[in-house]
């Protein structure tokens, strides 16, 4: 085994010190301001890089007149013109829209609000904030209505946090890998700054029935969606949300105000929430007891299954990628738990039958992304890539035999379709390079 070397304060210098099969290094490498991946073996065809003296510099064309006109908006390169959202329903026809994010051409840990993941049950309502009002009422002292004028007077609070829908990653529910990039399998999930007001805040205010262990928010869209949600969630860290990234929600986030519970399915995060009744039972509305009650191998249903448990997957490289030549690259994903901050993330570009810890991008938050790196030295042969997260509270990935074991496979061999209630995935996602450098995704 290689060590890395200290050179003149430089950074670190070749040999490499691999501390995984596969050619995986030490997460240290990225800590000095140097290690030249490529300049630590001389130029790199990998990496793409030049001497200095090769060629002169020239003038490129846009540096030779005055560019275009700010705007009052600001908008993006038209070279990143892919970097979009795939929808599922385009044309806005009368039923379910999704529009998955594309983390495989996105870094850092928060996820651009245009770009956010989200699921409509019948269109973006225009919904007049000057108009819009918030009822709590049911088992309450003193029932209240809210105006978005009062709330935006009360005390806020910021928090980074995920959102991820129950269905999210149900492809790979599948008995064989779905060749898909990261959009199709994990698209959707964001993680935002959310701004807004503390609901105890509110319910301090109403004054709760000690009776009380449920409410039911509804929105205020077309289908007047309602989940049941344990009235102890609200005391503990739900938001009433007004802002997203600094800015006011996006129309299709919930604007003028949405339920934010971290760590909690989407669908229970409420867009448009014009009431929220506190009751004794939960409602069983359509949604709770029919599309988000997973059914088990046994079947029997997840009743009330809420947390998005720990997870993590590769973003760069990953499936739609390939590596040019053999060298160095820097493996790169996210990780996140809705029950605590990501402690640690291993690595393994052998399909698990060695691991690496990776750099893990700090401070990390409470239920939300964190980035994640490690640097590779690939040497041309097969690999496979996976990543496996473990929170705060010792929670750990699971292993994929582990988690179909308990949860089942529901693809359905007729159809080729996969089953309705594929729900909480949070296995490992992994990413098979061939000595080509193409990339598919694989079961490890």
């Amino acid at each position: 085994m290689g060590i890395l070397r200290k050179r003149g304060g430089a950074g670190w210098s070749a040999p490499d010190e691999f501390v995984a099969g596969n050619g995986l290094l030490h997460r240290r490498a990225l800590l000095g301001r140097g290690l030249m991946l490529a300049g630590a073996a001389g130029v790199s065809a990998a990496s793409g890089a030049t001497g200095a003296a090769a060629e002169p510099l020239q003038n490129a064309e846009w540096s030779m007149h005055q560019g275009t006109t700010v705007e009052a908006t600001g908008r993006r390169s038209k070279f990143e013109k892919d970097t979009v959202r795939i929808l599922s329903n385009p044309k806005g026809e009368p039923r379910t829209q999704h529009a998955r994010t594309p983390h495989h051409r996105l870094s850092g840990s928060i996820t651009p609000s245009h770009l956010h993941f989200t699921i409509l049950h019948n269109g973006i309502p225009d919904i007049d904030p000057e108009q819009h009002k918030l009822v709590i009422h049911g088992m309450v002292k003193q029932p209240m209505v809210f105006t978005m004028d009062k709330l935006m007077r009360y005390p806020m609070v910021t928090r980074q946090t995920f959102v991820e829908c129950g269905g999210n990653s149900s492809l790979m529910f599948s008995n064989e890998p779905i060749q898909k990039d990261l959009q199709y399998l994990h698209g959707l999930v964001s993680n935002s700054e959310w701004t807004g007001v503390l609901l105890s805040t509110l319910l301090d205010e109403v004054g709760v029935d000690p009776k009380a262990v449920w409410m039911l928010p509804e929105g205020a869209d077309t289908p007047l969606l309602t989940r049941s949600v344990p009235l102890k969630k609200a005391w503990d860290d739900a938001i009433l949300v007004l802002y997203q990234n600094g800015e006011r929600l996006m129309a299709e986030q919930g604007y003028p105000v949405r339920l934010l519970l971290p760590g909690w399915e989407g669908n229970m995060n409420t867009k448009y929430v014009r009431r929220i009744k506190i009751t004794d039972q939960p409602a069983m509305s359509y949604y709770e007891a029919r599309n988000y009650s997973p059914i088990l191998p046994d079947y029997t249903a997840y009743k009330f299954y809420f947390v998005n448990e720990v997870k993590s997957f590769i973003t760069s490289p990953s499936f739609g990628q390939s590596l040019k030549d053999p060298g160095y690259y820097e493996i790169s994903g996210v990780a996140y738990s809705g029950t605590g901050r990501i402690e640690r993330v291993m690595v393994s570009a052998d399909g698990g039958k060695s691991w690496a810890d990776a750099a893990v991008q700090g401070p990390t938050m409470h239920k939300a992304f964190t980035r994640f790196h490690i640097p590779w030295r690939w040497d041309g042969s097969p690999a496979t890539l996976t990543s496996r997260a473990i929170d705060d509270g010792g929670n750990i990935q699971p292993l994929r035999a582990d988690f179909v074991k308990e949860r089942g496979q529901t693809l359905k061999p007729a159809t080729n379709m996969m089953g309705f209630y594929s729900q909480h995935y949070n296995s490992l996602t992994s990413w098979g390079i061939n000595a080509k450098g193409e990339i598919a995704h694989v079961y490890a």
